[in-house]
């Protein structure tokens, strides 16, 4: 028997068999001894040793498509990466991080700002334009007022999609909203592992139909990169820095402190957001720091 891992809480999985249901599992020995862990989003077979109370053994993962560090989740074909407009007020610095991450592990990423309703349409526009050209589709919903959903709904259709970002910004909130059946899933496992219903503790994973899922995963406050980027790396993940390619004086250019440096014009001119720069110059000596212990 094959299925899909939804959940993975203290050595227990939860996995989704089409036209069964949810098994309650544990994962074979074997396992730990490759090195291997089963995780949110793994295509798995399975053994039943107990139909009536839904209990069997992860016996085989399935070769995957790909796998995330951060969050950690596997067969994955996009992300949402959700912060509020305001309330709490977004911290670019960390959605940078963010979207770095995802380039590095080139996955495709949309990003999502929830509560347009508390923001004036020019901060409304001007979050859209920070942003315009980063290599991201952009969207600004009202959970609230259910607005903007549709459109979102439609980027997500027939696609595994996994939802980051901090806690208080409404992703529990928009997955219920997209997929009503997923607060009904929730309730299901909670009362198997005796959690609570309403704070995403772990990744979890829901078929919305047609092809179509969407993980809900732990919120976050912080976020480092991983030791394999370093400096030299980190601006080919600057989708806006790629207009310069070649510009610079000098070819090894880290766009820091050379001169006649093309993406600094290029931010002078008004073609790079100088937000995008400042988290970029952040992000460069944080790699160059690191690097000395």
């Amino acid at each position: 028997m094959q299925g899909k891992i939804i959940k993975g809480v203290a050595g227990a999985y939860y996995v989704n068999v089409e036209g069964c249901g949810i098994y309650e599992c544990t994962a074979k020995g074997i396992f730990r001894h490759r090195g291997q862990k089963p995780l949110p989003g793994d295509n798995v077979e399975l053994e039943v040793f107990d139909e009536a109370a839904k209990g069997g053994n992860i016996i085989n993962i399935l070769e995957r498509r790909t796998e995330l560090v951060r969050p950690a989740v596997a067969n994955v074909d996009q992300a949402v990466i959700m912060f509020a407009a305001a309330e709490p007020e977004p911290s670019l610095n960390l959605l940078d991080r963010f979207l770095v991450l995802m380039e590095w592990q080139q996955v495709k990423t949309i990003v999502c700002f929830n509560k347009k309703d508390r923001v004036a349409k020019e901060r409304q526009k001007e979050l859209k334009e920070i942003y315009a050209e980063s290599g991201c589709l952009v969207f600004l919903v009202s959970a609230k007022e259910q607005d903007g959903i549709e459109e979102l709904k439609r980027v997500l259709k027939g696609k595994t999609t996994v939802l980051a970002g901090p806690s208080g910004v409404g992703k529990s909130t928009l997955t219920n909203l997209l997929y009503p059946k997923a607060k009904m899933q929730t309730g299901g496992i909670s009362e198997k592992i005796k959690r609570g219903k309403h704070t995403t503790r772990h990744s979890e994973l829901f078929y919305a139909g047609e092809e179509t899922y969407l993980f809900d995963t732990p919120g976050f406050s912080s976020l480092y990169l991983p030791q394999e980027i370093d400096k030299e790396q980190l601006r080919d993940f600057y989708p806006e820095f790629k207009s310069a390619f070649g510009l610079c004086r000098y070819l090894s250019c880290l766009h820091d402190k050379e001169p006649d440096c093309a993406v600094k014009n290029a931010v002078a001119a008004g073609q790079i957001p100088p937000e995008r720069y400042k988290n970029y110059l952040l992000l460069l000596d944080e790699i160059r720091n690191r690097k000395r212990y």
